[in-house]
């Protein structure tokens, strides 16, 4: 039986390197379709890892890796503000 006291471990669907769930950036993709960034890291709805580096997002980017981790179209603007969380 794992131990409470562990860290989650998440994987970046970028890189797949795994790190603590407090490291990575959350993007969850809610019931009502919404797309944004999850500050919390409690919110409903299906999430996805992505590690807080430039190479990362970089990549985030290019392979439009959200469109297959939420198997849907995400308009560019998501992305976009996905960004400024890098910044």
């Amino acid at each position: 039986m794992q131990d409470k006291a562990k860290e989650k471990i998440r994987m970046c669907i970028v890189c797949r390197g795994q790190s603590d769930k407090k490291t990575l950036l959350r993007v969850v993709k809610n019931k009502d379709g919404e797309i944004f960034v999850d500050k919390t890291g409690k919110a409903n709805g299906r999430g996805a890892y992505v590690c807080k580096s430039n190479d990362c997002y970089q990549k985030l980017c290019k392979t439009k890796a959200l469109n297959r981790a939420f198997k849907c179209e995400i308009p560019q603007e998501i992305y976009q503000k996905i960004g400024e969380e890098f910044e």
